[in-house]
C-alpha cells in the first residue's frame, strides 16, 4: 500500500522532493538523530550540520577551488561522511579510494585523478601513509587522527576557522571503477544539475515507498569507498533519515543493528546473504527484522536459491537493483522476481533500458546483446582522461558498462554476464554467469568464478575457480561430484573443462571479483593458492 500511495502522489504532481536536503532537516529539528558512527556515538542533525559547515569553510579557506579533486582514504566513520558532505558543499570533486588496495594501486588513483588534497585515516598502514604523503601533486594532506607528514583534522579546522559559505556549491563524486580486469577509470558526472538530480532521486525513492523522514533508519552495511553505499548515506541524510554506519561487517552484528535501531532500509550484496543464512537458527531468531521496509541488493549476481531463502526469512521487502558506477538501471520487487526468477527488473523511475547489438540496432525480446542504460538522474559522465572509452560506451544518451542481457516480452531485464566474460566455444556463446549460478547452488561450493581459457580446437572453453566450503576436501572427488551436478543442469559445452581450487577468491568487501588475479599469467596472492584438476580426468 505504501508503494501504491507513493506512485499516486507523484503522479498527481505532489513531489516528495518539495522540501528536502540535510540543511533543511537540520534546521527543522536540530536535536533529531542524524548519524550513528561505528563506535555507537549518536550525532544529532545540528552537530553534524555544524561539523559539515565548519569543514566546508576550512576547505575553501585552505585554498581549494571549485572543481579541485580531493581523495578520501579511510574506513567508514563519521569524519569520512563529514569530509564527503563538506567537499560537496565546497564544490570539490571527491574520489573515495578503497583502503584495501595496495600502495601502488592507491597511488595510481591519486595520480590519475590529479588530486590536490587528500583525507586519510591514521589507522592505515605506515607504508601506505608514507606512499600517499609522497605524492607530488597533493598540496593539502589531512589525517583523521595523527600521522607523520599530515596535518590532523583537529589542527586543520583550527587553522582555517572562518565563516562558512552560506550558499553551498555543487561538488561531484568521481568514483573509480572496480578494476576487476585492468586499470580503474574515474567516472566523472558531467552536465545536468546536481540539485535537480538529487530531487529526482528523492522522488524515485518515494515512488518505491521510501519517504523523507517517516521514521526511516538507513543501515550502511558496506564500505563507504564504494559509490552505491556512499551515495546511499548521502541520499538518506538529504531525506532526513537516521544513518547507522556498520564499520567492519559481521553477520550477527548486522542483525543486532537492525534490531537495536529499528532499521528500515539497507543496501547489501549477495555474499552478505550467504553469511547471514549460515548463522545458526537460534542466532537468527534472536533478533527482530520486522522494521525492515526496503532491503536492496546488488553489486553481483545472487544465486536464486539464496534469494528465495532471504525472501522466506525477511518477506517481500527484499528488492534487487542493477546498475554500474556509470549509471543506475533497473529495480525489481520480491513479488516480481518470484514471478520471473532471475530477472533484475524493469527500469527504475526516470530511467530506460535498451538491448543493442554491436552495430547499435535495438534487439527484439529474448535476444542477447549489450545492455544500455538511460541515467535516471539526467546526468551524463565521462571517463577521466579517456575520451575514446567515453565515446565507445554510449549510444546517444544511453550508456553501457559492458553487460550482456536480454529483455523479455514484458520489458524485464535478464543478465548474462559481462561482454568481457563471454566465452565463445566452437562458435557458441557461453555466459560465465550462468555456470556460476549453477555452481553456487551446490552445498560444497562457498564461492566460484568462471573464466574463459584458450583451447587449440574450440577457441575458448570455461574454466572454474572454486572455493570449497569449510571442511570440504578440494580434489578429484569434489571435481567428479561437481561435474555430475553440472551435467544435470547444463549442456555439455557449458561444463568447465578444468577446475582450480582456491583458498578464497579475491573479492573486495562489496563482492566484486578481481578476475585479473585469477588469470593464468598472474601469480595468485597470499590466500589464493590453487590446485587444478582436469574435468576429463575426473570423469574417467
Amino acid at each position: 500500500m505504501r508503494h501504491i500511495r507513493a506512485i499516486a502522489s507523484i503522479a498527481s504532481g505532489d513531489s516528495a522532493s518539495a522540501a528536502f536536503g540535510f540543511r533543511y532537516f537540520a534546521e527543522k529539528d536540530p536535536e533529531a538523530g542524524a548519524l550513528v558512527d561505528p563506535g555507537g556515538r549518536l550525532w544529532s542533525r545540528g552537530e553534524l550540520a555544524t561539523a559539515i559547515r565548519r569543514m566546508t569553510g576550512a576547505f575553501i579557506a585552505a585554498g581549494l577551488c571549485e572543481g579541485d579533486v580531493i581523495g578520501i582514504v579511510s574506513p567508514s566513520c563519521a569524519e569520512l561522511v563529514i569530509a564527503y558532505m563538506a567537499a560537496l558543499e565546497a564544490g570539490l570533486v571527491i574520489v573515495p579510494i578503497n583502503w584495501h588496495l595496495v600502495d601502488e594501486e592507491i597511488s595510481f588513483v591519486l595520480d590519475d585523478s590529479e588530486a590536490r588534497a587528500v583525507v586519510v585515516h591514521a589507522s592505515l598502514a605506515k607504508r601506505m601513509l608514507e606512499t600517499i604523503e609522497r605524492r607530488p601533486r597533493i598540496a593539502l594532506r589531512i589525517c583523521i587522527g595523527d600521522a607523520a607528514g599530515f596535518v590532523s583534522l583537529r589542527d586543520f579546522l583550527a587553522a582555517h576557522a572562518g565563516a562558512p559559505i552560506e550558499a553551498p556549491r555543487t561538488g561531484r563524486l568521481m568514483a573509480y571503477t572496480s578494476a576487476t580486469t585492468g586499470r580503474p577509470k574515474g567516472v566523472l558526472p558531467v552536465g545536468g544539475n546536481a540539485n535537480e538530480s538529487l530531487a529526482r532521486i528523492v522522488d524515485a525513492s518515494a515512488a518505491l515507498g521510501i519517504f523523507p523522514e517517516d521514521d526511516n533508519v538507513h543501515l550502511c552495511a558496506s564500505m563507504l569507498y564504494h559509490s552505491a553505499p556512499l551515495r546511499g548515506v548521502e541520499h538518506a541524510l538529504h531525506m532526513g533519515h537516521l544513518v547507522v554506519l556498520c564499520g567492519r561487517w559481521q553477520p550477527e552484528l548486522h542483525l543486532r543493528l537492525i534490531d537495536a535501531y529499528r532499521v528500515t532500509t539497507t543496501f547489501m550484496v549477495p555474499t552478505m546473504f550467504v553469511r547471514l543464512l549460515k548463522l545458526p537458527a537460534e542466532v537468527r531468531g534472536r533478533y527482530s527484522t520486522s522494521s525492515l521496509r526496503f532491503v536492496v541488493h546488488g553489486g553481483a549476481p545472487c544465486p536464486p536459491e539464496i534469494k528465495r531463502r532471504m525472501i522466506d526469512w525477511w518477506g517481500n521487502v527484499v528488492w534487487e537493483a542493477y546498475g554500474a558506477t556509470e549509471a543506475s538501471g533497473t529495480i525489481v520487487s520480491a513479488e516480481e522476481w518470484l514471478a520471473r526468477p532471475g530477472t533484475v527488473g524493469r527500469p527504475m523511475p526516470g530511467s530506460d533500458i535498451k538491448v543493442l547489438d554491436e552495430s547499435g540496432r535495438e534487439l527484439p525480446p529474448l535476444e542477447v546483446g549489450l545492455v544500455y542504460i538511460l541515467p535516471h538522474t539526467g546526468e551524463d559522465f565521462v571517463y577521466k582522461g579517456d575520451p575514446e572509452k567515453t565515446r565507445a560506451g554510449r549510444r546517444g544518451r544511453y550508456v553501457t558498462a559492458g553487460d550482456l542481457g536480454y529483455l523479455d516480452e514484458a520489458g524485464y531485464l535478464f543478465l548474462r554476464g559481462r561482454r568481457s566474460d563471454l566465452i565463445i566455444s566452437a562458435g557458441m556463446n557461453i555466459y560465465a554467469a550462468e555456470i556460476e549460478m549453477v555452481l553456487m547452488q551446490h552445498p560444497a561450493v562457498a564461492d566460484c568464478a568462471v573464466l574463459p581459457e584458450p583451447h587449440p580446437l574450440l577457441g575458448e572453453v570455461p574454466k572454474a575457480f572454486v572455493q570449497a566450503e569449510t571442511g570440504v576436501e578440494a580434489g578429484a572427488a569434489l571435481t567428479a561430484e561437481l561435474l555430475r551436478y553440472l551435467g544435470a543442469h547444463l549442456s555439455a559445452a557449458k561444463i568447465p573443462k578444468r577446475f582450480a581450487y582456491v583458498e578464497r577468491l579475491p573479492r573486495d568487501p562489496s563482492g566484486k571479483l578481481y578476475k585479473r588475479l585469477l588469470e593464468p599469467s598472474e601469480e595468485p596472492r597470499e590466500g589464493c593458492a590453487r590446485s587444478e584438476h582436469s574435468s576429463q580426468g575426473a570423469q574417467r
